[in-house]
This record gives C-alpha cells, sequence and structure tokens, in this order.
C-alpha cells in the first residue's frame, strides 16, 4: 500500500533527544503517550531509551495515518516546537487570528500551545484535505 512520507524519522530522531518531555510521541500523533512522558520523564528514561529503536515504526505508522499535501508536517512541528509561543506555526497555518492571539498571549498562557501538540497532526491532515478542493 503506498502512502505519503509525511513524518521525518531525523526530525524524530530530533524531539527524542527531548523525549523525555514526550515531544516525539506528540509528532508521530500519540498525544496520550506523549504526556504521559512528560509527566513521567519518559516513563522513569526506560520508555525514552525504549523508544530509540520504536521511531521507525512510529514514523511509519504516522505516515500511513496522516494526510500529506502542501503543508509540510515537519516544518510546522518544529515551528510549534521552537516558536510556539509566538504562533508561528499559526501563521505557517494560515491561521492568522489565533496567530496574533498567541503573539500577544504567550501561546494563549501555554494552554493553546498543549492543545496544539494534542492535536497539530490533524489541524494539518485538515488543511491538506482542504487545499485538495
Amino acid at each position: 500500500m503506498a502512502y505519503s512520507d509525511t513524518h521525518s524519522k531525523l526530525i524524530g530522531y530530533l524531539l527524542w533527544i527531548f523525549g523525555f518531555m514526550g515531544a516525539h510521541r506528540f509528532y508521530y500523533g500519540k498525544p496520550w503517550t506523549g504526556t504521559l512522558w512528560f509527566f513521567t520523564l519518559g516513563l522513569f528514561f526506560v520508555g525514552w531509551i525504549v523508544d530509540l529503536f520504536l521511531i521507525p515504526s512510529m514514523d511509519r505508522a504516522a505516515s500511513r495515518r496522516f494526510r500529506g499535501g502542501p503543508v509540510n508536517f515537519n516544518l510546522t512541528w518544529v515551528l510549534l516546537t521552537f516558536l510556539g509561543i509566538f504562533g508561528a506555526h499559526r501563521l505557517y497555518l494560515g491561521k492568522w487570528v489565533t496567530a496574533i492571539i498567541y503573539f500577544f498571549t504567550g501561546g494563549l498562557f501555554l494552554l493553546g500551545v498543549l492543545y496544539d501538540y494534542w492535536t497539530l497532526n490533524e489541524q494539518i491532515s485538515v488543511k491538506n484535505m482542504e487545499r485538495e478542493w
């Protein structure tokens, strides 16, 4: 079965470096375990080390699950991870109003950034489907 390669192993491993905080799990569309990793430091670092070997399979699963297209998953995730409180990822997605709100409120007091960690893959997939029409 053919699928588009929406996620990158390189970005996955880069986020894995901070994986004890769950970053790579959020990136691959696993918000529940991402949150668990965040609060337990990667299941006390054991789960974090195991994930070193699971990233290739998480990458394949994410590429099958999410819709590729003109909105780049990797760029959007890098913008969220490093500039999320300023709304850079929302500007890229064309969500100007919320981008301005994030800019002036620190990512809507970080709650908006947390929401985006949970839902960004779906937001990108929806944008990519909209652009196909």
